[in-house]
């Protein structure tokens, strides 16, 4: 193996650590949003039926004023209906009075129906509320949990971006910059080993001539298929370097 590859997988391993650190905060994260986001919807709704029974209420008040205005009217009619006496005078006024008496129970109708509706949207909204109160203390505990998995791993996360620190200082400077790039692009391993005459990465097979390249460590051999870094599996592995598990091996598909 090419020497200045073994600070190189140390340093991956450790970043490796930390992007799977990255993955699961973000995991959580989503968590903790997702419970925010239903805690505001509920809050959204409550306000909504609140407003939405605010306006029922100031209609039944403004139907009701109408039917007392019928109301009046209606004995006010009565009032003229006695002292009139003339038969054509009284019919009218007693066709008026059926007129408004009919409009009261028009009014009266539709009072009943917006009593009813606000009625029920009353029932609705203690519903939402209770789902909000319930919401609010059952994801208490699941808040402070996700809260204390993050700081972990946030703390671990920065035990680790120490750790690689110190390596990156004994780390060969342009092959650090190489592998920093190529990690960027691919978040993922991209110093692996050649196995089998098959890249570890992209497991598309190599050539014979490839292989004695990785085999000799002289200098860095790039997948011509994936751009990984190869280098070649020795009996010790560096202290920190996981190695990469077999799978099955796929050849490269010509290009016509």
């Amino acid at each position: 193996m090419l020497e200045e590859l073994k600070e190189i997988l140390v340093i991956q391993e450790l970043d490796m650590k930390m992007i799977r650190l990255v993955r699961v905060k973000k995991e959580r994260q989503k968590e903790l949003q997702q419970i925010e986001d239903l805690r505001k919807e509920l809050h959204a709704q409550t306000q909504e039926k609140e407003a939405e029974i605010e306006g029922l209420g100031k209609n039944i008040q403004t139907l009701e004023s109408k039917i007392q205005e019928v109301g009046a009217k209606v004995k006010k009619l009565e009032g003229q209906q006695i002292n009139i006496k003339k038969a054509d005078e009284f019919n009218a006024l007693t066709q008026e009075m059926t007129q408004a008496e009919r409009e009261k129970i028009a009014l009266e109708q539709k009072v009943s129906d917006l009593v009813d509706k606000r009625v029920a949207e009353e029932e609705m909204l203690t519903k939402i509320r209770d789902s909000l109160k319930s919401s609010e203390e059952g994801s208490l505990q699941v808040e402070n949990e996700i809260r204390s998995s993050i700081k972990l791993i946030n703390e671990e996360g920065s035990q680790l971006k120490i750790e690689r620190d110190a390596h990156a200082k004994k780390a060969h400077p342009e092959t650090l910059h190489i592998y920093e790039r190529l990690l960027r692009n691919k978040k993922d391993r991209v110093v692996v080993p050649v196995e089998n005459r098959t890249c570890s990465g992209c497991h598309i097979v190599l050539t014979a001539q490839h292989e004695n390249l990785v085999r000799k460590g002289e200098n860095l051999v790039f997948c011509e298929h994936c751009s990984r870094i190869h280098y070649w599996q020795e009996n010790e592995v560096p202290e920190g370097a996981a190695t990469v598990p077999k799978r099955r091996r796929r050849r490269a598909t010509a290009n016509f």
